[in-house]
């Protein structure tokens, strides 16, 4: 048993993933498992009450502030923060966990892998996440999960003003990372995330992502140029001649929608009013 971590799961109208998560889950055995539902319409409380009793609603949802509740909630010097798509083998976080001490990290991500490929779509993710996020090291900037987090770090940022109304998890680690040394890095563990099933979805998702990184460009004016030049040179341009360098050539299409619906979504953010 991992005596010192405690699993997050934020969760909204997840019922048709939430079980296979907390299943790979309970395998590694966390000292606890905490769910933060965002007031589900569907079964999904019903559904994670099966695998652990520590379930909080949040009726005033927004994903930061439920992430924000589970680590709260935990008592543990250690959170494991996973998403109702991940799929952990047995010894996925006892992996994460080696990375996080053998990185002297404060915050260590794993690197992706497919959980099912079905499509061009799925096929391209994967080989996105190879050219841009599987390579280990010290980072600038990371994912939220799948992640361990030193509880403590969680004492010195404040989360709780500003929350934006759609996606804040950008910001959940931006604020991390303006802590004084801390150390924040992808770890050689691999740990598989389940793709989406379409590409209506996967625009859906990026336009969902790009609103939520124009109300991060509200919150931080000065983050604003790095943001649109991430996403209208650096996806669809920079990220599309690499691939192109390692024969990657399915994945270009793929990086070229991602920049520019995040950016029409960025628009959109920067436009809308919380």
């Amino acid at each position: 048993m991992l005596n010192n971590v405690t699993a997050v799961v934020c969760v909204k109208n997840e019922q048709d993933r939430i079980e296979e998560c907390l299943k790979s889950i309970k395998l590694n055995q966390p000292l606890d498992i905490i769910v933060v539902d965002g007031d589900s319409s569907d079964d999904t409380v019903k559904l994670a009450s099966k695998y652990t009793d520590k379930i909080i609603v949040s009726k005033n949802s927004n994903l930061t502030r439920d992430r924000k509740i589970g680590v709260n909630a935990v008592n543990t010097d250690l959170i494991a923060m996973i998403d109702a798509d991940h799929r952990l083998d047995e010894d996925s976080l006892q992996k994460l966990l080696i990375d996080l001490n053998n990185g002297n990290y404060d915050i260590v991500q794993s690197q992706l892998i497919s959980y099912k490929n079905n499509n061009y779509w799925n096929s391209a993710e994967e080989d996105s996440w190879n050219l841009t996020h599987n390579i280990p090291g010290k980072k600038q900037m990371i994912g939220v999960a799948p992640a361990i987090y030193k509880k403590q770090l969680f004492s010195k940022v404040n989360f709780d003003d500003e929350i934006t109304k759609t996606i804040d998890d950008t910001d959940f680690i931006y604020r991390l990372t303006k802590l004084e040394y801390i150390r924040i890095g992808i770890g050689k563990t691999k740990i598989k995330q389940l793709h989406f099933s379409s590409f209506a979805d996967y625009k859906n998702k990026f336009k969902w992502y790009g609103i939520g990184d124009g109300e991060f460009c509200r919150k931080h004016p000065n983050r604003a140029f790095s943001m649109v030049y991430h996403l209208i040179v650096r996806y669809p341009i920079l990220y599309s001649i690499k691939a192109a360098i390692h024969g990657k050539f399915k994945v270009i299409p793929f990086f070229i929608m991602q920049g520019y619906v995040r950016f029409y979504g960025l628009i959109i953010g920067l436009r809308s009013k919380d």
